[in-house]
């Protein structure tokens, strides 16, 4: 059962940074923006507070969490960095890159941060408030996404508001999110980096920096890293992917500037990039859904999207958003 309390919305002012970071330290929660989604805080080395986390989100206790932090420094206090990982590192952070680590000596993240894994998840955020409020709190944050387990992730602080309000101390509101969709997530625990969550970086521009192709691993019951659940992003309203027809009483979630027949006497219209332009596709995908899930539609008919670069983080929130549960 998850209290009741009173969330504050705070422009993400240095005071209200200030305060939020106060928060945390107290073991309370604070939903803050990165440069990928609106992340809900809590500091990662409070087993309570970490357990308040999953029960605001109804988050099932084995999918492991991100750690943040400030720089690659403190990073390196949590996590075992190879060659791998501390080249992909220095070409990608901050930004949206998660790096699966085996835990360093002495690690002092809580073990529900990491679901119980001998691994951790650690990323720098390439945002200036997610920066100021790790500075100002001093310690790790575990930040999965700002919404009810399994919900459409939010780029906007009112996404944040409709999903957790009530269930989160503080939401700190600096506008729409830049990337809109997860970080990338590699793991560097053997031989060769695997890819475990497409997102925010492009495989091809990862595997430049290994020289080679990257192993993507396949899903299991218990995840090794967040966002492996089959069924996640998941709206209310059934998706209906690669739709090249689309009925009446169905939404349309559509991609490019050609639109299927039909897509004039819909419940409802909206494009992730009439120009066909991937950047601005993913940074729309979340808030599209969310506002197509709203639309009393009885269906959301998901037109095709090309799997190049960010259209491979796309397709796979889509295909978990559509998944059966």
């Amino acid at each position: 059962m998850v209290v009741e309390i009173t969330t504050r919305t705070m422009h993400a002012e240095p005071p209200a940074i200030a305060e939020a970071a106060r928060i945390l330290k107290a073991g309370g929660l604070v939903a803050f923006p990165t440069e990928t989604v609106y992340g809900l805080g809590a500091d990662a080395t409070n087993g309570a507070a970490v357990a308040r986390l999953y029960a605001a989100k109804g988050r099932p206790t084995f999918n492991p969490l991100i750690v943040h932090v400030a720089d690659p420094t403190a990073a390196a206090r949590l996590g075992k960095f190879d060659a791998w990982a501390s080249a992909l590192a220095a070409k990608f952070w901050p930004g949206p890159l998660t790096l699966v680590l085996p835990k360093a000596d002495r690690c002092p993240v809580a073990q529900l941060s990491t679901a119980g894994l001998e691994t951790i998840a650690v990323r720098v955020p390439d945002h200036p408030v997610a920066h100021a409020l790790i500075e100002a709190g001093g310690r790790p944050l575990v930040a999965p996404s700002a919404n009810r387990s399994g919900h459409v992730s939010p780029t906007s602080a009112a996404h944040v508001e409709a999903d957790l309000s009530g269930r989160v101390d503080v939401i700190l509101d600096a506008g729409p999110t830049r990337v809109g969709v997860e970080s990338t997530i590699v793991a560097c625990l053997s031989e060769r980096p695997v890819l475990l969550r497409p997102g925010g970086i492009a495989r091809s521009a990862i595997e430049q920096v290994v020289a080679g192709s990257l192993a993507a691993l396949a899903r299991a019951d218990a995840p090794q890293a967040p966002g492996m659940l089959a069924s996640h992003y998941a709206p209310s309203t059934r998706l209906r992917l690669n739709a090249t027809t689309v009925e009446t009483p169905e939404a349309l979630l559509a991609f490019g500037p050609t639109l299927p027949p039909g897509a004039a006497y819909v419940v409802a219209v909206l494009n992730l990039s009439p120009a066909g332009d991937m950047i601005e596709a993913a940074a729309n995908l979340f808030a599209h859904i969310r506002a197509l899930d709203r639309s009393g539609a009885r269906a959301i008919a998901v037109m095709p999207v090309p799997r190049e670069g960010l259209g491979e983080a796309i397709n796979d929130r889509l295909t978990r958003a559509a998944a059966r549960r």
